[in-house]
């Protein structure tokens, strides 16, 4: 009976998604229509990994030294099975860049997740309670806006490498990195939240629900943030493309994931060794790949910042 109920109750709000004037704006623009239908390859891709890719770049038992330095399949020299050629060490680079991707998607979701959750308890309480409780949070805000990212991330990263034992840095590594670039990217979530939470917190059902003593925390929960969501979800989607851009610079410089558990970023660091050897295929094709997946990312970013501003409609 509950699994009937729920899967109506998925179909409602499918039905509904494709009667909303989102879905007609996004049948509209076959750019992000196109970009959509990339993006889910290309998570598709990543999370069926293991039975998609040839082999398992990163099981010693998988590789030969035989397979090392093939070039693409359209080059002489190369080996059918191995369709944009091998590394040094045998491994399949569209293998690598499949299991490299995964990696680079779920730290760039987690670290949004986690930006955005700090930010809306942030924003929504400097918006709501205002006074030195605003000030405080907005400067420190501003302090961290004042340096760069990229920098905070390195200082992050090599602080709670220190402090961890040895056996822990590579093991902990992911959640090291999502640290280290929410650190700064929960701001800009909390300005846009705090910039609607002081309109919200001036109108009429707010004073309403003040006055029959709801809840300053259930206030800002239930009333003012379903308010704040439009501005927050476009946020959210361009800053996904921004923080796999800011993990992939992260390990290129050697200050994020390990060679054990790579991502694109690591992928690119050491193919780039062999750039100016004639294995130019090692460090081109992930980095192709990553800037496709910011480039769909940014697409859909853009159609949502419009389809959900009113104005253009």
């Amino acid at each position: 009976m509950l699994t009937n109920h729920l899967a109506g109750a998925g179909r409602g709000r499918c039905a509904r998604f494709l009667q909303s004037d989102l879905w007609w704006s996004l049948r509209q623009d076959y750019v992000a229509m196109g970009a959509g239908i990339v993006l889910i390859a290309v998570v598709l891709l990543a999370v069926f990994a293991p039975w998609i890719a040839p082999q398992n770049p990163y099981d010693l038992a998988q590789l030969d030294l035989l397979n090392a330095e093939l070039p693409p399949v359209w080059e002489e020299g190369s080996d059918p099975q191995f369709l944009l050629g091998t590394d040094t060490q045998g491994r399949d680079v569209w293998s690598a860049i499949l299991y490299g991707s995964r990696m680079s998607l779920v730290i760039g979701l987690a670290t949004v997740v986690l930006s955005l959750a700090i930010g809306l308890l942030v924003g929504l309480a400097a918006g709501y309670f205002g006074g030195w409780i605003d000030n405080a949070l907005m400067r420190l805000g501003d302090t961290l806006l004042s340096i760069p990212t990229i920098l905070v991330a390195i200082l992050v990263t090599a602080v709670f490498r220190q402090l961890l034992p040895p056996g822990l840095r590579e093991t902990l590594s992911s959640v090291i990195l999502i640290l280290a670039i929410s650190m700064t990217n929960w701001v800009q979530y909390a300005r846009t939240v705090r910039a609607s939470a002081l309109v919200e917190r001036g109108k009429e059902y707010v004073q309403a629900a003040r006055l029959i003593r709801v809840g300053p925390l259930r206030i800002m929960l239930t009333h003012i943030l379903p308010n704040t969501l439009t501005p927050v979800m476009v946020t959210a989607t361009l800053n996904l493309g921004l923080a796999i851009l800011v993990e992939a610079t992260l390990s290129f410089l050697g200050v994020g994931m390990p060679p054990t558990e790579p991502s694109l970023g690591t992928l690119i660091r050491l193919g780039n060794q062999f750039l100016f050897s004639g294995q130019w295929w090692v460090v081109v094709f992930p980095a192709l790949y990553l800037s496709l997946i910011v480039l769909v990312v940014n697409l859909l970013g853009d159609w949502l910042r419009d389809a959900l501003n009113p104005r253009l409609r």
